[in-house]
């Protein structure tokens, strides 16, 4: 019997990305995809993939979501909030085993110094407790939550939004940029890296290397934040530096509160343990797993920053 792989949601950026690649890989018949907005993958469905309407914030639409589907991609809920996002996991992976899963590929986040299981960063609580969930139901259904490492098109979000169209010449950030950095790592490799991984498990499950594990895709090597501030500048022609401020200081900046507010409650504090954790090197860890499961090395920071702001 030919596996299902389901992925959801399945029209975001990581999603988008994934499923491009599986649909390179796999016939689309093989695809169940599952959106807030299912409209947006009517070109998949026109090739003959199941498209289905489901929404993380309305639990109900995640009861069938996932029916007749073998391996589901789950990818995490767009938030840094914690309750809320651990809370929509859970029906998700709930819905998923009531419906036949045998296996769930997760999206976590490259924050926890690699495969550990503590992180100062708020934005990594959501999906530790995730990691948690799916290794207390192994026996029921097996999974891989795959560290995605910090995207480099997401550099704003860790230079106070800054703005290429606009910039400006001096970062304010709780964080000197100095001492450890981030493995930035380009979006679509990862979409390409996870898409490889699940292609590989649907077709070789008894050889699976990463069965009810951990793996971290980080880029091919770490740059401080002060060198990331350097390459963008370097790429607009404009010198860039950053300037530490305090992270009472940093709440305070309008454009932080405007973008660090969901369902209602501004996380800017929250949001800013995440300085703690870089200056912890907890996103400084260089994996191999990325350059081996896509079979060459993964694009330098320079070059994607380089095609992204061209």
């Amino acid at each position: 019997m030919v596996a299902k792989i389901g992925v959801f949601p399945a029209a975001g950026g990581l999603g988008g990305s994934t499923v491009n690649h599986l649909s390179k890989q796999v016939p689309a018949s093989q695809l169940v995809l599952i959106a807030r907005k299912p409209g947006k993958l009517a070109n998949f469905e026109r090739d003959g993939a199941t498209v289905r309407q489901a929404d993380y914030d309305q639990p109900s639409s995640l009861e069938t979501a996932f029916d007749g589907v073998d391996v589901l991609m789950l990818i995490s809920y767009a938030s840094f909030e914690l309750e809320h996002r651990v809370k929509s996991h859970r029906l998700a992976i709930d819905a998923a085993l009531k419906s036949g899963v045998k296996y769930i590929f997760y999206s976590s986040l490259g924050f926890g110094s690699g495969l550990s299981d503590k992180s100062v960063a708020h934005v990594m609580g959501a999906h530790l407790e995730t990691e948690k969930y799916l290794l207390s139901l192994k026996d029921k259904v097996s999974y891989t939550s795959i560290r995605e490492g910090l995207y480099s098109e997401s550099f704003p979000i860790y230079t106070s939004y800054f703005d290429p169209q606009n910039p400006v010449n001096e970062i304010t950030i709780p964080h000197s940029g100095d001492g450890p950095g981030v493995t930035w790592v380009k979006r679509d490799e990862l979409g390409e890296a996870t898409a490889n991984l699940i292609v590989y498990y649907v077709n070789n499950p008894t050889d699976f290397k990463y069965y009810n594990e951990i793996v971290l895709l980080s880029g091919p090597r770490e740059i401080s934040l002060a060198e990331t501030v350097e390459i963008i500048g370097r790429v607009l022609g404009k010198p860039l530096s950053i300037r530490e401020i305090s992270v009472a200081e940093y709440a305070k900046l309008p454009q932080i509160g405007n973008n660090n507010t969901y369902h209602g409650v501004e996380l800017s504090k929250q949001w800013a343990t995440a300085w703690q954790a870089i200056r912890n090197g907890e996103t400084a860890i260089v994996s191999p797993a990325l350059g081996e499961i896509l079979g060459r090395e993964p694009e330098s920071y320079e070059q994607t920053i380089k095609e992204l702001l061209a």
